[in-house]
């Protein structure tokens, strides 16, 4: 009898410690979120990582230098949540891909502007002088408007929030403008008279966009396609730790960071 009881015994001690393992590796597997973003700067996410680790919530930052990985890692489950992009960019590349990802709260909105190392005002800007612009639809389109906003070309309203080359109406200064992948837009501005940039690859490479764009985009009521998201997968919108995540990134706290960082150039909008 005892020694069945003493079997009996070690088969029990044996289940606790396999329960206990695997629980323990279920709640390591949920507890480590992996966040895209594009650009280096990652204060914002730093403070974040340390605020979900007082809650035994494990973050990494996977840093991406182009807009197209972040939302395929995203689909294809290397990440868990990216935070890069606006409404009008991730609408328009879920379509084009095919993507089962939605928006699962609003960051920061990010003025598009111009910049350059050869003049200090659009005024400036003369006959045939060239443009740089990113190739993507989403911000292609923004800047083209852009463009025409500080009255250096036309195009038609038709083309809503995607205008093309294609579109433009009137360019009475038959300026040049040169489509460049997003993340490079920066880099053309020795080749260039000027170039439309992101604010992210704007700060990257050391401009203050409230201070160094020769034109900045306007926020109005007609700027909510531009506001940024933080995007997961369908399947993932109702999870409880990225709604934590969101929770954490909508506070007075990361806002503080944001206008000491961007001084003003990035705008909270929750």
């Amino acid at each position: 009898m005892k020694r069945i009881q003493k079997i009996f015994g070690l088969l029990l001690v044996i289940l606790s410690i396999a329960a206990l393992t695997a629980c323990g590796s279920a709640k390591g597997e949920e507890n480590v979120i992996k966040v895209g973003i594009t650009g280096s700067e990652t204060e914002i996410w730093d403070h974040i990582k340390e605020e979900l680790a007082k809650e035994g919530i494990s973050l990494e930052i996977v840093s991406f230098s182009d807009y197209t990985r972040p939302n395929l890692a995203l689909a294809d489950g290397e990440i868990d949540i990216n935070a890069f992009q606006h409404y009008a960019f991730f609408e328009n590349f879920i379509e084009e891909h095919n993507l089962d990802l939605v928006p699962i709260g609003e960051t920061v909105i990010a003025p598009l502007g111009l910049y350059s190392t050869k003049i200090n005002d659009i005024s400036e800007i003369k006959e045939g002088d060239k443009i740089a612009i990113p190739n993507d639809a989403t911000n292609g389109g923004r800047a083209l408007i852009l463009l025409q906003t500080a009255g250096l070309i036309k195009v038609d309203e038709a083309a809503g929030l995607l205008p093309t080359l294609k579109d433009i109406t009137e360019n009475k200064l038959n300026l040049e403008i040169i489509e460049v992948d997003a993340a490079t837009t920066a880099r053309t501005l020795e080749d260039v008279t000027c170039a439309a940039i992101n604010s992210g690859f704007a700060v990257d490479a050391g401009f203050i966009p409230k201070e160094d764009a020769i034109f900045l985009e306007p926020i109005d009521e007609n700027s909510k396609p531009y506001i940024n998201i933080i995007a997961a997968r369908r399947e993932d919108k109702d999870n409880k730790v990225l709604k934590r995540i969101v929770e954490l990134y909508q506070t007075d706290e990361v806002k503080e960071i944001i206008d000491r960082l961007y001084k003003g150039s990035q705008v909270t909008t929750w």
